[in-house]
């Protein structure tokens, strides 16, 4: 049962005021990121790569095959494409080549020098054979790094401790970008850094960064840059949302797992093409075969979380699922579906040969990374941040890591385990219109540590509850919010069905989004969570 007696009453003055406390001081403009020489090695980076250049020796860039590798790779191949200077991208296959720079990847890479893109800080193997090899390796990277450190030329990340960057929490292509902007001097190149941020900016989100400080300023700007783009990808984009302003959430939702699901289903190359496409021919048919896969993996996703479920232990504080047969490409969309179902921190494995490999995801403040790394002497392998991370493990080691990761959370505060989705107030019906539209657009945009504001109803008397959409899967609700409102107020909950009685009273959470048809603007409310009382 949950309680809401301490939620206040909220007009737009008071919203308003609750909103601009989340930000210190004034918002910073984009000649106010901190200087990129501030990471430490990336002075040493650009000034090896220009001599690569000059030297016209033989370039290979690593990439990942998430939206963040992706993206840092996409920006990598254009910058180096108006040098001009040829360099060899590649993109590790997940099912064939494993993550990151590896032994495997290496085989296939005749280079001088080695640069590393959203990986490469846990890759000690790799980084012998190239001292082997006499490949010169740059890393760059932003996941947290392990006790020892491979052995590179350089290692630009800003999870160093010996790294003074300002801002830590950025994403792997935002360090690949700020590390472009330090060889554009190098170089004394007249490339605009400015023009990458549509991409960047999608890599932001993508990568769930906290869009505060300098990440704030990069995707409000990046969203005005794709909006405008000449970049063929850019133009894709604007005409699949056919929206006057793309929003974070337009982001989050509709582009990112289309770029997602080519490294998760078949290879990252088709999302790369995509991107760095140079015609609206060639990236429109390389969209289209994301969207055919993004299909592809709704199926997979839906049919593995169903089966997930029912393996739970309801007693763990964090769940560990592990089958034979699941698709790797899906486990870590199915481990969020565990984590929105259960309030618990998930680890999703597929099992293949003996040997499992899986992603796991976190709730509230728990750290998920950390717990990892405490039983990391079960595991393969791991890798990632608070509340990502991926591993593999021995088959035989599922049910003793699954117990050793339990005991370890044992010791963690229950409050931490809270998911961080507050309500924020009660809204009376009567401040429900246009303005509050716009109010909560001067807020955008919205994601990590800046989430789309939740409001509450409680008690709500139910006027009528309908369903509609071509298979009647979503619900429409109208609701009296208080007693003494005269008109009552409609709220939607996609792909659920509200099975509620007019004789009982609703609490629910809410969001309030801008629904454009027919070139008509109107305000949408959104259900987020029905509270049983």
């Amino acid at each position: 049962m949950q309680i809401f007696d301490d939620v206040p009453i909220l007009d737009k003055a008071a919203l308003y005021e609750l909103l601009y406390q989340r930000f210190e001081g004034e918002e910073k403009k984009l000649s106010q990121i901190p200087n990129p020489a501030l990471l430490h090695d990336a002075p040493k980076a650009a000034k090896k790569i220009a001599d690569a250049i000059r030297d016209g020796k033989k370039i290979t860039l690593v990439g990942d095959y998430d939206v963040d590798g992706i993206s840092a790779t996409a920006i990598m191949v254009d910058f180096f494409r108006q040098i001009p200077y040829p360099l060899d991208a590649i993109i590790p296959n997940r099912f064939s080549d494993g993550y990151g720079v590896s032994p495997n990847v290496l085989k296939r890479v005749e280079a001088d020098l080695v640069i590393t893109v959203d990986n490469g800080i846990t890759a000690i193997e790799a980084a012998e054979i190239c001292k082997e090899r006499g490949i010169e390796l740059i890393i760059t990277d932003h996941h947290t790094p392990l006790d020892t450190l491979p052995h590179a030329y350089a290692i630009v990340n800003p999870k160093l401790s010996t790294c003074n960057y300002p801002f830590e929490e950025i994403c792997g292509a935002q360090v690949a970008w700020l590390l472009l902007g330090l060889l554009k001097k190098e170089l004394n190149l007249a490339i605009d850094m400015k023009q990458f941020l549509d991409i960047l900016s999608i890599a932001i989100i993508a990568d769930i960064m906290p869009l505060t400080d300098m990440n704030r300023t990069l995707v409000k700007e990046g969203l005005k840059v794709l909006m405008s783009s000449q970049r063929a990808s850019s133009i894709i984009i604007r005409d699949f949302l056919n929206k006057k302003v793309i929003t974070s959430e337009d982001i989050a939702f509709q582009i990112a797992p289309r770029i997602n699901s080519a490294g998760r289903l078949e290879d990252a190359s088709i999302a790369l093409n995509f991107l760095t496409a140079e015609s609206i021919n060639e990236a429109y048919g390389q969209f289209e075969k994301l969207n055919s896969l993004n299909e592809r993996r709704r199926e997979w996703e839906a049919e593995t979380t169903k089966e997930a479920i029912e393996l739970v232990n309801n007693d763990d504080a964090v769940i560990v699922v592990a089958k034979e047969g699941w698709h790797e490409g899906v486990v870590g969309i199915v481990a969020a579906r565990l984590v929105e179902h259960f309030s618990k921190p998930a680890i999703v494995l597929s099992v293949k040969d003996g040997v499992a490999k899986g992603s796991a995801r976190s709730i509230g403040s728990v750290n998920i990374y950390k717990l990892i790394k405490e039983n990391g002497h079960l595991l393969t392998k791991f890798g990632g941040h608070k509340m990502a991370a991926g591993l593999g493990v021995d088959e035989q080691n599922i049910d003793g890591f699954r117990n050793a990761i339990n005991k370890s959370a044992g010791a963690i505060n229950p409050d931490d385990f809270k998911s961080l989705d507050k309500v924020i107030g009660i809204l009376p019906s009567s401040e429900i219109d246009l303005e509050l539209l716009n109010l909560l657009e001067s807020f955008e945009p919205y994601g990590e540590a800046n989430s789309r504001p939740l409001f509450l109803i409680k008690d709500a008397q139910i006027l009528e509850t309908k369903t509609f959409g071509k298979d009647n899967s979503h619900s429409k609700v109208t609701l009296r919010q208080f007693a003494h409102e005269r008109n009552g107020i409609e709220l939607i909950q996609f792909k659920k069905i509200i099975n509620v009685t007019s004789e009982k009273k609703l609490t629910c959470s809410y969001q309030v989004t801008k629904n454009e048809f027919n070139s008509k603007v109107s305000v949408q409310l959104i259900i987020n969570k029905i509270y049983n009382y």
